[in-house]
């Protein structure tokens, strides 16, 4: 099976060792990888032991599990990164994870704060990035239009349906 995270290796070889526990990431953006795969793959126990401990008890595992399983996760881009590297104590990992949801595509755009806790990368705390705030000026959709949500579909078979 090819990994999840991107980077074109196989699960056994890529992020696989980082979620079993048998290998620890190097840098901040090797835990992003191995958090996404985690939540590609419905690994809920790597997801809640690679967060930071001072923060762990804000995530609800159910949620966490619910989410992971009911979403089909598409891919992961790494935008940037700030530190993270191995000599590192802090780092910084944008990205865009994107998945679908009961057939909606979302792009999720997250700038991910790690920190070293001992030898070990955890997850900090994320912030959504998002963009301005559009406003449609032109023509309302028509039934048979596109859909602008991005989606593909016809108007009517997505947001206009009643």
């Amino acid at each position: 099976m090819t990994c999840p995270c991107g980077k074109g290796e196989s699960l056994e070889t890529c992020c696989g060792p980082i979620i079993s526990g048998k290998a620890l990431p190097q840098t901040a953006e090797d835990l992003m990888r191995a958090r996404y795969t985690a939540y590609a793959t419905h690994d809920v126990d790597f997801i809640l032991s690679s967060h930071d401990p001072e923060t762990a008890g804000e995530v609800d595992r159910n949620n966490t599990e619910t989410w992971s399983k009911s979403a089909e996760w598409l891919g992961l881009q790494i935008t940037n990164t700030e530190a993270g590297q191995a000599a590192d104590e802090t780092g910084v990992v944008e990205f865009v994870a994107s998945y679908k949801i009961r057939g909606v595509k979302i792009d999720h755009r997250e700038r991910a704060i790690f920190k070293k806790h001992g030898p070990r990368w955890v997850f900090v705390d994320g912030i959504e990035i998002k963009g301005p705030p559009v406003r449609n000026e032109g023509p309302k959709a028509g039934r048979n239009d596109p859909c602008p949500c991005g989606s593909g579909k016809k108007y009517k078979k997505c947001h206009g349906a009643s």
